[in-house]
């Protein structure tokens, strides 16, 4: 890993990959412009998004906070057997299973109480619960990928893994959260 730890050495690295995760996140927002008329028309799902997307964003860090820990302390292998890897993989996927289903209570219970929830309570807790698990696959997907890359290229993975997750994870829960709109919604 590279040494120099000035303002002006970690901007130097940092700029071009912030730059193009800023760039990420605009065709995120595009994304979830195209689906204004969904929004407005089920005002449980306006809720959903950012819990969803936050708490995918959050799984994801947890994720790269522990990998990137394991990897300094030399712990971390990057083989498919590497049963550090795949517990936390695992924990990772577990924990949304059990956090987004809440997620989509709490968004229907907020529509509820402003007197928009225009979808039933089960609807909105599967649509948060699907969104939730592929988004956990992709979180820990895009997290080992981006942790195995800082590792290739010699870069501090505490400087590179968690803005990574969190902006593709954003995009993604955009993605994945209308997509699953329409397989239990229609």
């Amino acid at each position: 890993m590279t040494g120099d730890w000035t303002v002006r050495g970690i901007t130097r690295r940092l700029f071009p990959l912030l730059v193009a995760l800023t760039l990420l996140e605009l065709l995120g927002g595009l994304t979830l412009d195209g689906f204004e008329a969904t929004l407005t028309r089920y005002p449980s799902l306006l809720v959903l998004v950012p819990a969803t997307i936050g708490t995918a964003g959050n799984l994801g860090s947890v994720l790269s906070a522990r990998l990137s820990t394991a990897f300094h302390l030399g712990l971390l292998t990057f083989e498919p057997t590497d049963e550090r890897l795949g517990g936390n993989a695992l924990a990772t996927v577990l924990l949304a299973v059990t956090v987004f289903p809440l997620v989509g209570a709490g968004a229907w219970v907020v529509a509820r109480a402003t007197g928009t929830a225009a979808l039933p309570a089960r609807t909105v807790v599967a649509v948060a619960l699907l969104s939730g698990v592929v988004l956990s696959v992709l979180a820990v997907l895009v997290t080992v990928v981006t942790a195995y890359a800082a590792y290739r290229f010699e870069a501090d993975p505490d400087d590179v893994v968690i803005p990574v997750v969190t902006n593709v994870c954003d995009v993604l829960g955009v993605l994945v959260l209308f997509g699953a709109v329409r397989v239990v919604v229609g």
